[in-house]
């Protein structure tokens, strides 16, 4: 069993004139395996900054708190070390990479986590039942990273790194956003493939609650002004979709 714990998390980005604005102000939550942990909250609440923040990215700057997973350090690690120890993120926006193929790029993310290069035959074989299982065309592996891929495409590729890294704590950054339906259901039939198999949990970022009808939460958390102001079961999903934020939203922000 492994565990995401984070603790007052307190976290800044530079601003204007290079000023530091905080923009978590004092998150906590533990991330269990055979969990699928929701959090929902409206734009500009701080929910990809924690995502970036548990995956080390530079540009956001923890001034407190502590993020831990199965008790050792993250934030003392590396971004490779924190992807090595089992983390994972799929980002709302995946970067272009012209002249990097998908399946270079994911032997070499691979080679990293596992600790070794897979035999290419191997690899290829794996890749391909992957893929299948994903509805994905297998000439996909040889595009460039990214590069020309339609929304659908690009979230069906982070869900193929998902499931060949195979991490212990996926953290998806609105993986949803940009799909028509049919690429929604694919996708979520991936991630739900992913967290059947033991030792998996899943942290679910989203503004929608469309795809939490097909990968059902365990947990739903409501992220408004850096920091989670409601927790609850599936049912609170369901309130949000019927009332929105406004009972969360402070007074100034409605007035």
């Amino acid at each position: 069993m492994s565990t995401l714990e984070i603790r007052d998390l307190h976290v800044s980005v530079a601003g204007q004139g290079d000023e530091a604005r905080e923009i978590l102000r004092g998150v906590d939550l533990t991330v269990d395996s055979a969990q699928t942990h929701a959090i929902m909250g409206p734009n500009g609440s701080g929910k990809s900054t924690l995502a970036y923040s548990i995956a080390g990215h530079p540009k956001y700057q923890v001034t407190s708190g502590a993020i831990t997973l199965d008790g050792e350090d993250v934030l003392a690690m590396s971004v490779d070390a924190r992807a090595r120890a089992g983390l994972f993120l799929a980002m709302q926006y995946p970067v272009e990479v012209p002249g990097v193929t998908v399946s270079n790029f994911l032997r070499t993310a691979v080679t990293a986590v596992r600790g070794e290069a897979p035999k290419l035959r191997e690899f290829v074989k794996e890749l391909n039942g992957t893929m299948k299982g994903l509805s994905i065309d297998p000439v996909f592996a040889q595009r460039n990273l990214n590069e020309g891929f339609s929304g659908g495409e690009k979230k069906r590729h982070e869900i193929l790194q998902l499931q060949l890294l195979n991490p212990k704590i996926a953290i998806l950054d609105e993986t949803d956003s940009g799909l028509d339906i049919d690429a929604l259901k694919v996708v979520s039939a991936g991630i739900n493939a992913y967290r059947e198999v033991p030792g998996h949990g899943v942290l679910l970022i989203t503004h929608y609650t469309r795809i939490l009808r097909y990968v059902r939460p365990d947990f739903v958390h409501v992220f408004v002004g850096g920091r989670i102001v409601e927790e609850g079961g599936p049912e609170l999903a369901e309130e949000l979709e019927a009332n929105g934020y406004e009972r969360f939203l402070p007074a100034e922000v409605m007035s």
